[in-house]
């Protein structure tokens, strides 16, 4: 039987097996690129250019826009190659890539939107401490724990899954190269079940970011509707609030194309389900993100709108 030092690539399960819906699918996801690559790329030009912006709240959707970018730019180029010239085919070297950097930027993202909520409970709940909570030391500090942890939870990952033997074939039914895709391809079911087991604990790490979102808006929303006067004036609490509605928006869109696609009924499980659901939550996301931010933030509004003119 191949074992992975065996395999020099990996085929990859196709949209479509017809030629103009190869086509129609690459302009689709041209379309979307582009799209994701200009509003991401315009928050980051103006938080970094405009000095009205260097705010806590500004610095972490910078960071959020880089996670953005390298998530679609980590899927979609290589779909776009595939439906232009009719192949279903990735090598070794790019699979493992593709897995390390979505392990990477979907955990750092998760990991950031935690920090997010936490931001806004702060600016919310205890405004007259929000200088010495969320300085710039503690932003970059929180910034930098969210990367870090994304690059070891990818290394150690991707290291343990693709240093097992790999002997059940090289097809791999998405789209991209998924963690869980792969594992199925294991020889050892030792191996397998380790990984299994790790990915299962991810999960609950995830599920643990989550309920403490859940919570900060728990405490965010009894803090608006109680009408404390914890602000200085009515107006800076709306600010403060609109700032946290994109974000929980954001949060929301996140984590219910993820858990869709992780807890779904096993009734429904399809290789096409499975695909759309893959491509919903590793590429709409990172596409919609500045719509949903441009649409609440003004102050983001009019310095992108001062940046193109």
């Amino acid at each position: 039987m191949p074992n992975s030092s065996s395999i020099s690539d990996f085929l990859l399960l196709a949209f479509t097996d017809t030629r103009k819906l190869q086509l129609l699918f690459f302009c689709l996801f041209l379309a979307i690129y582009l799209a994701a690559l200009l509003g991401n790329g315009l928050i980051s030009t103006a938080v970094a250019c405009d000095h009205r912006l260097h705010t806590p709240m500004h610095f972490f959707l910078l960071n959020l826009a880089l996670l953005d970018l390298g998530c679609i730019s980590t899927t979609l180029p290589k779909a776009m190659a595939n439906a232009l010239w009719c192949t279903s085919t990735i090598s070794f070297s790019g699979c493992a890539a593709q897995v390390f950097f979505l392990l990477f930027l979907f955990s750092a993202e998760i990991f950031l939107l935690a920090i997010m909520s936490y931001d806004c409970y702060v600016a919310i709940c205890k405004p007259l401490h929000y200088g010495t909570l969320v300085g710039s030391r503690a932003c970059a500090t929180m910034a930098a724990a969210a990367w870090g942890t994304g690059i070891l939870y990818a290394v150690l990952h991707t290291a343990s899954t693709f240093s097992q033997p790999l002997c059940h074939g090289n097809a791999v039914d998405q789209f991209l190269c998924k963690l869980a895709q792969i594992l199925k391809l294991s020889c050892s079911e030792s191996d397998y079940f380790r990984e299994a087991g790790i990915i299962y604990f991810s999960i609950c790490l995830a599920l643990g970011c989550f309920v403490f979102i859940v919570l900060s808006y728990v405490q965010i929303f009894r803090a608006i509707f109680r009408a404390v006067l914890r602000m200085p004036s009515e107006h800076g609490q709306h600010k403060a609030f609109s700032t946290c509605l994109p974000h929980l928006a954001v949060v929301s869109l996140f984590v219910s194309t993820d858990f869709f696609a992780y807890l779904k009924p096993h009734s429904l499980f399809s290789p096409s389900l499975n695909l759309m659901v893959s491509f919903l939550y590793s590429v709409v996301p990172p596409a919609v993100n500045p719509i949903i931010y441009r649409m609440r933030n003004q102050e983001l509004k009019d310095a992108v709108r001062k940046m193109m003119s």
